[in-house]
Protein backbone atom coordinates (compact mmCIF):
# COMPACT_ATOMS: atom_id res chain seq x y z
CA UNK A 1 0.00 0.00 0.00
CA UNK A 2 1.21 3.63 -0.52
CA UNK A 3 2.96 5.27 2.25
CA UNK A 4 0.51 8.10 2.61
CA UNK A 5 -2.77 9.01 3.62
CA UNK A 6 -2.73 13.01 2.39
CA UNK A 7 -1.33 15.44 0.46
CA UNK A 8 0.80 16.70 3.00
CA UNK A 9 1.48 13.44 3.92
CA UNK A 10 2.21 12.67 -0.13
CA UNK A 11 4.23 16.28 -0.53
CA UNK A 12 6.35 14.96 2.71
CA UNK A 13 7.14 11.24 0.68
CA UNK A 14 8.45 13.30 -2.14
CA UNK A 15 10.64 15.96 -0.66
CA UNK A 16 12.31 12.67 0.96
CA UNK A 17 12.99 10.73 -2.57
CA UNK A 18 16.03 9.14 -2.98
CA UNK A 19 18.45 10.70 -5.39
CA UNK A 20 20.78 9.49 -8.33
CA UNK A 21 23.75 7.16 -6.98
CA UNK A 22 26.83 9.32 -7.94
CA UNK A 23 28.99 6.57 -7.71
CA UNK A 24 27.34 4.68 -9.96
CA UNK A 25 27.10 7.96 -12.10
CA UNK A 26 30.61 8.32 -12.00
CA UNK A 27 31.69 4.81 -13.18
CA UNK A 28 29.43 5.38 -16.06
CA UNK A 29 30.80 8.56 -16.89
CA UNK A 30 34.40 6.64 -16.93
CA UNK A 31 33.26 3.97 -18.91
CA UNK A 32 32.13 6.28 -21.44
CA UNK A 33 35.20 8.20 -22.04
CA UNK A 34 36.75 4.08 -22.68
CA UNK A 35 34.56 2.66 -24.97
CA UNK A 36 35.39 2.27 -29.07
CA UNK A 37 34.32 5.54 -30.22
CA UNK A 38 35.21 9.42 -30.66
CA UNK A 39 34.15 11.24 -27.29
CA UNK A 40 30.84 12.43 -28.15
CA UNK A 41 30.45 10.43 -31.14
CA UNK A 42 26.93 9.06 -29.90
CA UNK A 43 25.77 12.36 -28.98
CA UNK A 44 23.15 12.51 -26.61
CA UNK A 45 22.37 8.32 -26.60
CA UNK A 46 25.84 8.54 -24.33
CA UNK A 47 23.76 11.25 -21.58
CA UNK A 48 21.13 8.90 -21.67
CA UNK A 49 22.68 5.82 -21.08
CA UNK A 50 24.78 7.74 -18.13
CA UNK A 51 22.12 9.01 -16.64
CA UNK A 52 19.98 5.67 -16.87
CA UNK A 53 22.96 4.22 -15.19
CA UNK A 54 23.10 6.66 -11.99
CA UNK A 55 19.33 5.85 -10.98
CA UNK A 56 19.79 2.00 -11.91
CA UNK A 57 23.01 2.40 -9.37
CA UNK A 58 25.21 0.90 -12.07
CA UNK A 59 28.30 2.06 -14.01
CA UNK A 60 27.03 -1.02 -16.44
CA UNK A 61 23.44 -1.40 -16.39
CA UNK A 62 20.90 -3.09 -18.56
CA UNK A 63 17.33 -2.45 -19.36
CA UNK A 64 15.31 -5.50 -19.63
CA UNK A 65 11.90 -5.10 -17.47
CA UNK A 66 9.89 -1.80 -18.84
CA UNK A 67 6.54 -1.24 -17.63
CA UNK A 68 3.90 0.30 -19.46
CA UNK A 69 0.62 1.69 -17.23
CA UNK A 70 -2.40 2.74 -18.72
CA UNK A 71 -4.69 5.03 -16.27
CA UNK A 72 -8.38 5.94 -17.42
CA UNK A 73 -10.86 8.25 -15.86
CA UNK A 74 -13.56 10.30 -16.90
CA UNK A 75 -14.13 13.76 -16.29
CA UNK A 76 -17.23 16.00 -15.17
CA UNK A 77 -16.27 19.05 -17.39
CA UNK A 78 -17.26 16.96 -20.42
CA UNK A 79 -20.36 18.46 -19.63
CA UNK A 80 -19.35 21.64 -21.32
CA UNK A 81 -19.08 20.02 -24.47
CA UNK A 82 -15.26 20.28 -24.65
CA UNK A 83 -14.75 17.03 -26.33
CA UNK A 84 -15.44 15.94 -29.85
CA UNK A 85 -16.17 12.27 -28.01
CA UNK A 86 -18.50 11.32 -25.55
CA UNK A 87 -17.28 10.22 -22.30
CA UNK A 88 -18.30 6.65 -22.73
CA UNK A 89 -15.23 5.86 -25.40
CA UNK A 90 -13.40 5.75 -22.19
CA UNK A 91 -14.78 2.13 -21.50
CA UNK A 92 -14.86 1.29 -24.90
CA UNK A 93 -10.91 2.39 -25.61
CA UNK A 94 -10.22 0.40 -21.72
CA UNK A 95 -11.85 -2.54 -23.29
CA UNK A 96 -9.52 -2.23 -26.52
CA UNK A 97 -6.70 -2.00 -24.27
CA UNK A 98 -7.41 -4.81 -22.59
CA UNK A 99 -8.01 -7.02 -25.67
CA UNK A 100 -4.79 -5.81 -27.36
CA UNK A 101 -5.91 -4.08 -29.66
CA UNK A 102 -4.68 -0.67 -29.46
CA UNK A 103 -1.36 1.56 -30.79
CA UNK A 104 -0.20 0.98 -27.33
CA UNK A 105 -0.62 -2.56 -26.93
CA UNK A 106 1.92 -3.05 -30.11
CA UNK A 107 4.44 -0.73 -28.80
CA UNK A 108 4.66 -2.48 -25.62
CA UNK A 109 5.05 -6.00 -27.41
CA UNK A 110 7.61 -4.40 -30.00
CA UNK A 111 10.02 -3.24 -27.07
CA UNK A 112 9.50 -5.99 -24.60
CA UNK A 113 7.30 -4.09 -21.85
CA UNK A 114 4.80 -5.33 -19.90
CA UNK A 115 1.49 -3.48 -19.77
CA UNK A 116 -1.57 -3.19 -17.04
CA UNK A 117 -4.17 -0.99 -16.83
CA UNK A 118 -6.14 0.71 -14.46
CA UNK A 119 -9.73 1.76 -14.47
CA UNK A 120 -10.80 4.80 -12.03
CA UNK A 121 -14.52 5.05 -11.28
CA UNK A 122 -15.40 5.59 -14.51
CA UNK A 123 -18.83 5.06 -13.83
CA UNK A 124 -18.18 8.40 -11.59
CA UNK A 125 -16.85 10.90 -13.26
CA UNK A 126 -14.86 13.83 -11.00
CA UNK A 127 -16.93 17.23 -10.76
CA UNK A 128 -17.31 19.77 -13.14
CA UNK A 129 -13.98 22.24 -12.55
CA UNK A 130 -15.88 25.28 -13.47
CA UNK A 131 -18.77 24.27 -10.71
CA UNK A 132 -16.80 22.86 -7.82
CA UNK A 133 -13.02 20.88 -7.25
CA UNK A 134 -12.53 18.31 -9.78
CA UNK A 135 -11.88 15.92 -6.55
CA UNK A 136 -12.61 15.59 -3.12
CA UNK A 137 -8.86 15.34 -1.45
CA UNK A 138 -9.94 11.81 -0.36
CA UNK A 139 -10.69 10.88 -4.07
CA UNK A 140 -7.38 12.46 -5.11
CA UNK A 141 -5.51 10.59 -2.18
CA UNK A 142 -7.08 7.44 -3.59
CA UNK A 143 -6.06 8.46 -7.31
CA UNK A 144 -2.61 9.18 -5.95
CA UNK A 145 -2.39 5.44 -3.74
CA UNK A 146 -3.46 3.76 -7.28
CA UNK A 147 -0.72 5.46 -9.16
CA UNK A 148 1.46 4.61 -6.54
CA UNK A 149 0.49 0.47 -5.96
CA UNK A 150 0.53 0.06 -10.18
CA UNK A 151 4.11 -0.16 -10.06
CA UNK A 152 6.38 -2.90 -9.99
CA UNK A 153 9.29 -2.38 -8.15
CA UNK A 154 11.14 -5.16 -10.06
CA UNK A 155 10.89 -3.05 -12.93
CA UNK A 156 13.35 -0.92 -15.06
CA UNK A 157 11.76 1.70 -16.67
CA UNK A 158 8.19 3.26 -16.37
CA UNK A 159 5.85 4.92 -18.64
CA UNK A 160 2.77 5.79 -17.74
CA UNK A 161 0.07 6.54 -19.81
CA UNK A 162 -3.77 7.52 -20.06
CA UNK A 163 -7.44 7.42 -21.27
CA UNK A 164 -9.73 9.99 -20.12
CA UNK A 165 -12.37 11.98 -22.58
CA UNK A 166 -11.48 15.41 -21.33
CA UNK A 167 -8.68 15.02 -20.06
CA UNK A 168 -6.65 17.55 -22.69
CA UNK A 169 -8.86 20.23 -21.56
CA UNK A 170 -7.80 19.20 -17.27
CA UNK A 171 -4.20 19.48 -18.69
CA UNK A 172 -4.66 22.49 -20.26
CA UNK A 173 -5.95 23.94 -17.00
CA UNK A 174 -3.07 22.76 -15.15
CA UNK A 175 -0.82 24.30 -17.34
CA UNK A 176 -2.17 27.63 -16.58
CA UNK A 177 -2.37 27.15 -13.52
CA UNK A 178 1.22 26.01 -12.64
CA UNK A 179 3.07 28.09 -15.46
CA UNK A 180 0.74 31.24 -16.20
CA UNK A 181 -1.36 32.31 -19.21
CA UNK A 182 -5.09 31.85 -20.02
CA UNK A 183 -7.07 29.44 -21.28
CA UNK A 184 -6.44 30.24 -24.90
CA UNK A 185 -2.49 30.12 -24.00
CA UNK A 186 -2.77 26.79 -23.40
CA UNK A 187 -5.72 24.92 -24.92
CA UNK A 188 -5.16 22.21 -27.83
CA UNK A 189 -7.83 20.44 -30.56
CA UNK A 190 -7.53 17.11 -28.35
CA UNK A 191 -9.67 15.01 -30.12
CA UNK A 192 -10.22 16.87 -33.01
CA UNK A 193 -12.72 19.91 -32.06
CA UNK A 194 -13.25 22.65 -34.50
CA UNK A 195 -12.14 26.41 -34.12
CA UNK A 196 -15.39 27.32 -32.33
CA UNK A 197 -14.56 23.95 -29.57
CA UNK A 198 -11.21 25.31 -28.91
CA UNK A 199 -12.68 28.92 -27.97
CA UNK A 200 -15.21 27.03 -25.53
CA UNK A 201 -12.42 25.08 -24.21
CA UNK A 202 -10.66 28.29 -23.59
CA UNK A 203 -12.90 29.78 -21.72
CA UNK A 204 -14.14 26.25 -19.77
CA UNK A 205 -10.24 26.52 -18.49
CA UNK A 206 -10.66 30.19 -17.59
CA UNK A 207 -13.82 29.25 -15.75
CA UNK A 208 -11.79 26.73 -13.74
CA UNK A 209 -8.99 29.19 -12.57
CA UNK A 210 -11.32 32.27 -11.74
CA UNK A 211 -12.99 30.06 -9.52
CA UNK A 212 -10.06 27.68 -8.01
CA UNK A 213 -7.42 30.53 -6.72
CA UNK A 214 -4.67 28.17 -4.84
CA UNK A 215 -2.07 27.75 -7.04
CA UNK A 216 -0.76 25.32 -4.54
CA UNK A 217 0.27 22.59 -7.34
CA UNK A 218 -1.37 19.43 -5.38
CA UNK A 219 -4.36 21.63 -4.67
CA UNK A 220 -4.43 22.30 -8.52
CA UNK A 221 -4.30 18.25 -9.66
CA UNK A 222 -7.01 18.12 -6.98
CA UNK A 223 -9.53 21.05 -7.95
CA UNK A 224 -8.65 20.83 -11.72
CA UNK A 225 -7.02 17.63 -12.74
CA UNK A 226 -8.69 14.27 -12.99
CA UNK A 227 -7.99 10.87 -11.06
CA UNK A 228 -6.01 9.21 -14.02
CA UNK A 229 -3.72 12.21 -13.99
CA UNK A 230 -3.85 12.05 -9.97
CA UNK A 231 -2.36 8.21 -10.88
CA UNK A 232 0.62 9.13 -12.99
CA UNK A 233 1.23 11.41 -10.56
CA UNK A 234 1.43 8.79 -7.96
CA UNK A 235 3.21 6.28 -10.44
CA UNK A 236 6.26 8.44 -11.37
CA UNK A 237 6.42 9.40 -7.53
CA UNK A 238 6.62 6.16 -7.01
CA UNK A 239 9.13 5.27 -9.30
CA UNK A 240 11.73 7.85 -7.62
CA UNK A 241 11.02 5.44 -4.40
CA UNK A 242 12.29 2.72 -6.10
CA UNK A 243 14.82 4.46 -8.49
CA UNK A 244 13.16 3.37 -11.38
CA UNK A 245 14.10 5.31 -14.76
CA UNK A 246 10.47 7.36 -16.10
CA UNK A 247 10.20 8.20 -20.01
CA UNK A 248 7.24 10.77 -19.85
CA UNK A 249 4.34 10.98 -22.66
CA UNK A 250 2.85 13.55 -23.84
CA UNK A 251 0.91 16.58 -23.31
CA UNK A 252 -1.66 14.68 -20.06
CA UNK A 253 1.50 13.13 -18.74
CA UNK A 254 3.80 15.72 -18.76
CA UNK A 255 1.02 18.33 -16.71
CA UNK A 256 0.69 15.86 -14.63
CA UNK A 257 3.99 15.21 -14.39
CA UNK A 258 4.77 19.38 -13.76
CA UNK A 259 2.51 19.14 -10.51
CA UNK A 260 5.13 16.85 -9.12
CA UNK A 261 8.39 19.13 -10.14
CA UNK A 262 6.20 22.40 -9.22
CA UNK A 263 5.84 20.67 -5.20
CA UNK A 264 9.44 19.97 -5.21
CA UNK A 265 12.19 21.28 -7.42
CA UNK A 266 14.20 18.77 -8.73
CA UNK A 267 11.52 15.42 -8.34
CA UNK A 268 11.52 14.74 -11.62
CA UNK A 269 15.41 13.94 -12.26
CA UNK A 270 14.69 10.41 -12.90
CA UNK A 271 12.65 11.55 -16.10
CA UNK A 272 13.66 11.94 -19.33
CA UNK A 273 10.28 13.30 -21.99
CA UNK A 274 9.98 10.65 -24.61
CA UNK A 275 8.85 13.03 -27.13
CA UNK A 276 7.27 16.09 -28.00
CA UNK A 277 3.58 16.10 -28.68
CA UNK A 278 1.28 17.82 -31.52
CA UNK A 279 -0.45 18.90 -28.79
CA UNK A 280 -0.14 22.98 -28.52
CA UNK A 281 1.01 23.77 -24.85
CA UNK A 282 2.95 20.75 -24.83
CA UNK A 283 6.50 22.62 -25.78
CA UNK A 284 5.82 25.41 -23.38
CA UNK A 285 5.42 22.56 -20.69
CA UNK A 286 8.48 21.08 -21.63
CA UNK A 287 9.86 24.31 -21.03
CA UNK A 288 8.55 24.99 -17.89
CA UNK A 289 9.99 21.47 -16.20
CA UNK A 290 13.13 21.70 -18.58
CA UNK A 291 13.06 18.85 -20.30
CA UNK A 292 13.96 18.15 -23.98
CA UNK A 293 11.97 15.82 -26.05
CA UNK A 294 14.09 12.76 -27.43
CA UNK A 295 11.48 12.59 -30.65
CA UNK A 296 9.39 14.70 -32.30
CA UNK A 297 7.17 12.60 -34.64
CA UNK A 298 3.65 15.03 -34.42
CA UNK A 299 2.23 12.37 -32.22
CA UNK A 300 -0.59 13.55 -30.59
CA UNK A 301 -2.59 9.89 -29.35
CA UNK A 302 -2.07 9.89 -25.72
CA UNK A 303 -1.80 5.97 -24.42
CA UNK A 304 1.80 6.29 -22.87
CA UNK A 305 2.37 6.12 -27.14
CA UNK A 306 5.15 8.60 -27.97
CA UNK A 307 6.77 7.52 -24.78
CA UNK A 308 6.81 3.97 -25.54
CA UNK A 309 8.29 4.35 -28.24
CA UNK A 310 11.18 6.10 -26.90
CA UNK A 311 11.92 3.01 -25.07
CA UNK A 312 13.70 2.06 -28.30
CA UNK A 313 16.22 5.06 -28.09
CA UNK A 314 16.85 4.60 -24.57
CA UNK A 315 17.48 0.51 -25.28
CA UNK A 316 19.72 1.90 -27.84
CA UNK A 317 21.76 4.06 -25.53
CA UNK A 318 22.13 1.66 -23.01
CA UNK A 319 22.90 -1.35 -24.91
CA UNK A 320 25.81 0.49 -26.11
CA UNK A 321 27.09 1.96 -23.00
CA UNK A 322 27.24 -1.47 -21.66
CA UNK A 323 27.66 -3.29 -24.59
CA UNK A 324 30.21 -2.19 -26.31
CA UNK A 325 34.46 -2.78 -25.61
CA UNK A 326 36.36 -0.36 -24.28
CA UNK A 327 39.71 0.91 -26.03
CA UNK A 328 41.59 -1.72 -24.27
CA UNK A 329 39.54 -4.73 -24.14
CA UNK A 330 39.30 -4.17 -27.96
CA UNK A 331 43.28 -3.55 -28.28
CA UNK A 332 42.30 -0.34 -30.33
CA UNK A 333 44.95 2.33 -29.92
CA UNK A 334 43.22 6.17 -29.09
CA UNK A 335 42.06 4.83 -25.44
Amino acid sequence: MAPFSTLTEFSSLLRASPTADTTALAGAQERNGQLTKPPGALGRLEDLAIWYASWRGSDRPSLEAPQIVIFAGNHGVCAQGVSAFPPEVTQQMVANFEHGGAAINQLAKAFGASMTVHSLDLDRPTEDFTVSPAMSEADCVTALQTGWDAVDASADLLVTGEMGIGNTTSAAALGAALFGGTGADWVGRGTGIDDAGLALKARVVDAGLALHKSRDPLQVMRCLGGRELAAMVGAIAAARAHSIPVILDGFICTAAASVLEKTCEGALDHCVAGHLSAEGGHRQMLDGIGKAPLLTLGLRLGEGSGAAAAIGVLKAAVACHSGMATFAEAGVSGG
